[in-house]
């Protein structure tokens, strides 16, 4: 299942007793009964975004907007991403709640990427959410590497350092000289090369909460490919927080998850169907959103489901795999039964609760944290889809280098 929208923290915690968690029921990914209120339409016609869902080059004085044919915008949010310090972009509602766009005189920055996270209500008060990015134009002859995470994050201790270029890369070890990852306290990193678009970094092992590290990026004039020049010149710097490992076994149905050596806390969970199974394997958290629409369109489905409200929902593939909350399954589905088209689901209630598994888990969890499922049937998740590096041996990792 896929797709968004990021909550402040909420008060609320979810007491966890034991092991024995209240059952309840899910359906990752869709399964099982589900009444929408009415057939819904797709992503497009209900929450409107221009530039569309994965536009390259755009023209940074060119049309922002989101708009809705009927109902009421809750929630607009246009962001800089994947930059030293996420910028969000001024703008406002209109009166009417049917359109945002940003205030006048507002320009966006060249050769940058953008985040669009919008909730809203449609004209029979049903609310659904919507996530799109896009990239704004590079000039001519410069290249540019969109990187993972943001500047002075704290993050769990599987994060991946990840640069995704805008172009492929002739020269690797030129470029990955110019990148340097370095630890405090000091631990060997190493890059590695997924094709000629993405280098991605880390140690042999997790991170030690509260190293911090820096990412020096000096690629500014240096030349990937003849006659295409880097244009970027920062330093960032993020901190490793506690360490969370959970992990999913999809024959017991459970998850397990577990903090600083503590006892571990045992959460009814609902994995991929026979059908649909769920990747075994270590999947790192990369995007964490109180609110998301999951159409199944988008993940080659067709039209078996399209959720418009999914709570709590953590990115763990790129391909599309979640840990989510899900309200529309029974309470005794979560713990019994895999019925999900290969998300991990928590039980949850409509709009999201603190005070639901699903809430509980998302409330402990940080971008970075490990989520590792055992025992499905299907294939061990690549080491490239999404920040799934852990999958690869140290010795398959430095191999992957440009530098020897």
């Amino acid at each position: 299942m896929r797709h968004v929208l990021r909550r402040a923290g909420r008060g609320g915690a979810f007491a966890l007793a034991s092991a024995a968690l209240i059952a309840a029921g899910l359906s990752g990914c869709s399964g099982g009964a589900l009444d929408l209120g009415g057939k819904a339409g797709s992503p497009e016609e209900t929450i409107r975004i221009v530039p569309g869902d994965g536009a390259k080059d755009v023209d940074p004085g060119g049309r922002l907007e989101v708009r809705l044919p009927s109902g009421r915008l809750e929630r607009v949010a246009v962001t800089r991403i994947e930059n030293e310090k996420p910028a969000r972009v001024p703008g406002g509602i209109s009166e009417d709640g049917l359109r945002w766009r940003p205030k006048d005189g507002v320009r966006l920055d060249l050769a940058a990427k953008y985040s669009v996270d919008v909730v809203a209500l449609d004209g029979h008060g049903r609310r659904s959410a919507r996530h799109t990015t896009f990239t704004t134009e590079v000039p001519d002859h410069r290249f540019i590497g969109y990187f993972k995470p943001e500047n002075r994050a704290t993050v769990g201790t599987g994060m991946i350092v990840s640069f995704d270029f805008n172009q492929k890369i002739a020269d690797r070890a030129a470029v990955q000289r110019a990148v340097k990852v370095t630890a405090d306290p000091p631990v060997p990193v190493a890059g590695h090369w997924f094709g000629d678009t993405r280098l991605d970094f880390r140690p042999e092992k997790y991170w030690e909460p509260g190293t911090e590290v820096t990412v020096d990026v000096r690629l500014r004039d240096v030349e990937a490919a003849p006659g295409a020049y880097g244009i970027q010149q920062r330093k960032i710097s993020f901190t490793i927080g506690r360490s969370q490992h959970s992990l999913v076994d999809a024959e017991e149905k459970t998850m397990r998850v577990r903090r600083e050596g503590a006892a571990p806390v045992t959460v009814p969970v609902t994995v991929g169907a026979v059908k649909m199974p769920t990747y075994n394997g270590k999947m790192v958290v990369s995007e964490m959103h109180d609110m998301t629409r999951m159409d199944g369109r988008t993940v080659g489905f067709g039209g078996e489901y399209d959720i418009k409200d999914v709570p709590h929902a953590m990115r763990l593939t790129k391909s599309g795999t979640f840990l989510h909350g899900n309200y529309w399954a029974a309470p005794e589905t979560f713990g019994q039964a895999n019925v999900s088209h290969g998300c991990v689901g928590l039980r949850d209630v409509k709009g999201g609760s603190g005070d639901t598994p699903a809430g509980w888990f998302f409330d402990r969890t940080l971008v970075g944290d490990v989520v590792e499922v055992i025992n499905s049937t299907d294939k061990e998740v690549a080491p490239d889809n999404g920040l799934s590096g852990w999958n690869m041996d140290w010795g398959r990792w430095r191999a992957g280098s440009a530098l020897g």
